[in-house]
């Protein structure tokens, strides 16, 4: 455990909450490098023996420093914009290990992605992949592409972050997965290097994972009997966590059922974790700001963190603990988490036995990954900073945002 009480104070690693809340304002995000690099080295171990690739999804969390951490230890990266690909750059990423992801790739996106030599293309249509081919036309060059195919399992998850089925965008569905491999050959600055497929997100069950690879295997089948050979199979990301018991779901089942479905392939597999990776790894530090007590029974702790920092709660129903940084002598009672954002929906957790009071600070465990990353100005409120615990020191790795910086473009057209 990292998250543990020691003489009635909260550890986070070997940090002291309360004591670190008296020097630095809340609410902030706080990580820990040990923690990610525990949770690689568990993929890596698994992945040695075989060709493989982690590409580190870059939307679960973004910020330049925790990149840096993938980029040192020679990960690549799965992107799905431009902007992603700009941070990969900047944290000395090998865009050589670079997959775009995503349906709404711009030919401005494809151009830059291009020049900067990245490793393929997911393509999600046949309209990206005839935008692709024409962009790289355009470039005199050829455009490496994995065609994304749409498995149609049923990942048991939120159905906002399901991404396998046939009611979803992403992917191209099975029955055209033959025509569109065959127009890909026929493209003149294509060259297929792959077949890639993800089925959704905050996924803690193995079957799901065997199953879409099991019917991807049988297309890659298909597509050797027309001559089209591959490099790799990209299967994608979706392991969750644990949130309830801030754990990591091991990744050893996954990667050993998926790796004997493909074992006589003979293709590089490609895997694309995020959450898995960075989601145990993060904690928010917040304050009571006020203890509410309505009529009819109902209590409230309100605190300085609000939906705008942290809107998975409210968006996905998302659960996250939520533990005092310190034990004071008070009787637990049941509270609504809520911030101070005017939404109803702006609440971090509901009926959470606490036992806190004004001024004293609550953790909330397991914001590593779609925290910051979703973060807004709602409310016309700053972004809080992030700091990162690293050989034994917390360090800034974003600074809290002022009034001055959120508004300075707004400035310019008064």
């Amino acid at each position: 455990m990292t998250i543990k009480y020691e003489n009635e104070c909260l550890y986070f690693g070997d940090i002291n909450i309360a004591e670190l809340g008296k020097d630095h304002n809340t609410p902030f995000y706080l990580y820990s490098e040990n923690l990610i690099l525990q949770n690689l080295d568990r993929y890596l171990n698994q992945l040695k023996t075989i060709d493989s690739l982690i590409c580190y999804s870059v939307k679960s969390n973004s910020n330049l420093s925790i990149l840096s951490i993938f980029a040192k230890k020679g990960c690549g990266f799965d992107i799905v914009s431009g902007g992603e690909l700009q941070r990969v750059i900047l944290a000395k990423g090998n865009t050589n290990k670079v997959v775009f992801s995503g349906v709404g790739k711009t030919n401005e996106e494809i151009k830059f992605a291009l020049e900067s030599k990245i490793l393929c293309f997911n393509v999600e249509s046949f309209g990206e992949l005839n935008r692709i081919n024409q962009v790289a036309s355009d470039l005199s060059t050829t455009a490496n592409v994995s065609i994304r195919v749409n498995p149609e399992i049923d990942a048991k998850t939120h159905p906002y972050i399901t991404t396998g089925l046939s009611e979803n965008k992403f992917g191209v569905a099975q029955d055209d997965v033959l025509e569109i491999f065959l127009q890909a050959k026929k493209l003149s600055n294509i060259k297929i290097t792959g077949i890639d497929y993800h089925i959704g997100s905050q996924i803690t069950e193995i079957q799901p994972f065997t199953d879409a690879a099991t019917k991807v295997s049988s297309v890659i089948a298909e597509l050797r009997k027309n001559n089209i050979l591959l490099n790799h199979v990209d299967i994608g990301g979706g392991l969750g966590i644990n949130y309830s018991e801030n754990v990591t779901v091991d990744c050893k089942p996954l990667v050993d059922s998926v790796v004997k479905i493909f074992e006589n392939s003979n293709l590089k597999i490609i895997i694309e974790p995020g959450r898995s990776l960075v989601g145990n790894t993060g904690i928010i530090v917040t304050k009571v700001i006020d203890v509410k007590r309505n009529t009819n029974g109902k209590k409230f702790l309100i605190v300085d963190a609000g939906m705008n920092d942290l809107i998975r709660p409210p968006l996905y129903n998302a659960f996250h603990n939520i533990k005092e940084a310190r034990i004071i002598n008070r009787k637990k009672e049941k509270f609504d988490v809520v911030g101070p954002i005017c939404e109803t929906a702006d609440f971090l957790g509901k009926d959470r036995d606490l036992a806190t009071d004004s001024n004293e600070l609550l953790v909330i465990e397991d914001v590593g990954a779609y925290g910051f990353v979703l973060a807004s100005n709602y409310n016309s409120r700053p972004k809080i900073p992030e700091y990162i615990i690293s050989s034994g020191l917390v360090k800034c790795i974003r600074a809290r945002e002022l009034f001055d910086d959120m508004i300075a473009d707004e400035k310019k057209y008064l």
